[in-house]
């Protein structure tokens, strides 16, 4: 969830209009996912238009960039898990990948949010990252990775919920509440069946660990859209992203340490290069791409990377893992994007 950025809602050409802030992961995060996995939902109306894109080039290969990498985390994810604990391995990534921005940031000369910043800053990081990627992490370990980023494209459900009860907040409408039913029924199609089966109470741990990372990503998202409306909109994206980053991987290390995970941390050739890639390509990588075609496209074109997430998901996951893929699968994940395509685009 996995890995979180929105625009303002206020005129087009204002100063607000165009600051990018932390918001959803979103995965995401991403995401793995960060989650954001690794999914990042923006919901708001982008001032860029077809005709004013600068480098349009360089944008839609960002967008493309993210869509393929934070798609194919949820892999990296299931592999990094044969011998790494999930929550030690959540740590370790979001730690370092937080870290290297920081470094790179102060080589730069780029200055960090001040310190009266980071507790709001470790309450994002706690929920973002701790809640919507660490959860997203612990349900591979019972869940198929493709199965999981459908699951977590449930986000955008959470975010209308908490949306609706914030004080300025948007009214659930027909149309949105209709989004929300029809996605319930295509979560149910997926689970309902697999229920009856060996090792249900497994997978069932999984699914609710993936619906509390889409709880934690949409909270998250809401605190971090609230604090954007004040002085925070001026901050350094890619500083409060590596903020949130070693923040949230500290959480996540303390959950780590709690169940003692480190006495069964391990490294193969395998998992330690998914726990590169997902480092350096998945954190660093997907979150510049993305603040890239945040900035130089349009929200709406950047948000369908949601869509295109869960499909290299499943497609990887099923090639390279061998994970099942039933036509019931394949219709209720269709049922699932359907939804979350009514609810997030039901205002529009």
């Amino acid at each position: 969830m996995t890995d979180h950025f929105t625009r303002d809602r206020r005129p087009a050409g204002s100063a607000a209009a165009t600051a990018i802030r932390p918001i959803d992961r979103r995965i995401a995060a991403r995401s793995g996912a960060v989650v954001p996995s690794d999914p990042v939902t923006p919901d708001a109306q982008s001032a860029a238009s077809p005709s004013t894109i600068r480098h349009p080039v360089r944008a839609y290969g960002a967008w493309i960039a993210v869509c393929l990498i934070w798609g194919t985390t949820y892999l990296g994810i299931r592999i990094a898990l044969e011998t790494i604990p999930p929550l030690t391995m959540a740590a370790i990534r979001w730690l370092i990948a937080g870290g290297i921005l920081i470094l790179a940031l102060r080589l730069g000369g780029q200055s960090l949010p001040a310190r009266r910043e980071w507790p709001a800053l470790t309450l994002l990081g706690a929920l973002l990252l701790g809640l919507g990627n660490g959860a997203v992490v612990w349900a591979e370990q019972t869940v198929p990775s493709g199965l999981t980023a459908v699951l977590v494209a449930m986000s955008p459900f959470w975010m209308v919920g908490v949306d609706a009860f914030m004080p300025d907040g948007e009214r659930l409408s027909i149309r949105r509440s209709v989004g929300l039913l029809v996605g319930f029924g295509g979560i149910v199609l997926l689970v309902w069946p697999e229920l009856h089966v060996e090792g249900a109470r497994g997978f069932l741990t999984g699914v609710v660990s993936t619906q509390i990372a889409c709880a934690g990503w949409a909270a998250g998202s809401s605190y971090a859209r609230w604090r954007g409306r004040g002085h925070a909109k001026h901050e350094n994206v890619l500083a409060t992203v590596a903020l949130e980053m070693l923040f949230g991987g500290a959480v996540l290390l303390v959950g780590s340490l709690a169940l003692h995970e480190p006495a069964r941390l391990a490294f193969s050739p395998r998992s330690t290069a998914a726990l590169v890639y997902l480092i350096v390509v998945g954190a660093i990588g997907g979150f510049s791409a993305y603040g890239y075609a945040l900035k130089h496209l349009p929200v709406a074109t950047v948000s369908l990377y949601a869509y295109m997430n869960p499909i290299i998901a499943v497609v990887l996951g099923t090639v390279i893992l061998d994970e099942p893929l039933s036509p019931r699968i394949a219709v209720a994940g269709a049922i699932v994007l359907l939804g979350t395509a009514l609810t997030r685009h039901a205002d529009r």
